[in-house]
């Protein structure tokens, strides 16, 4: 992958997370059962392991995305901190592979990805230092989506509108 310049999306943490978070939810035989789920716990180590050896290929593109299932859209934070924290992955290398290295891995770096000038920028502001602790992207305190604030701490914290 690579030699080739492909780029690997090691996708299925948050699923796997989700679905066991979710058991209550999801636990509907024949289609998911104790066997299933037992089995899906199983498997985090291997995605783990599989991850990080990933990391040790030189010249690895390895991009963020997730199989968002029902339940699972909004927690994105986790698999952030599940990649960092179980995984080994650099947390800066985290936020790249989910930017601009995902931008380029789309063919859209010239739109989007990165905060330049003619791009699209979309932009969130945590209360904290990622690359300390990557828990922190739990706290968005600012967001910015095509130049619109959807939301604003600080200023929903002062009354402001």
């Amino acid at each position: 992958m690579a030699e080739h310049g492909t780029y690997l999306d090691p996708q299925a943490g948050l699923l796997l997370e989700n679905y066991l978070q979710y058991k209550e939810k999801y636990l509907a035989p024949p289609y998911y059962t104790e066997e299933g789920f037992a089995a899906m716990k199983g498997l985090i180590p291997a995605h783990q392991e599989f991850i990080k050896r990933a990391l040790r290929v030189p010249g690895l593109k390895i991009v963020y995305g997730t199989d968002a299932v029902a339940g699972a859209h909004g927690r994105n934070a986790e698999d952030f901190i599940y990649r960092v924290r179980d995984c080994g992955v650099d947390p800066m290398a985290a936020m790249v592979s989910a930017n601009s290295l995902g931008a380029e891995a789309l063919g859209m770096a010239d739109q989007i990805g990165s905060i330049a000038p003619g791009l699209q920028a979309d932009i969130i502001a945590i209360d904290g230092d990622p690359q300390r602790d990557i828990a922190v992207v739990r706290r968005v305190v600012f967001v910015m989506k095509g130049g619109v604030v959807y939301k604003n701490v600080a200023r929903d914290a002062m009354g402001a509108q």
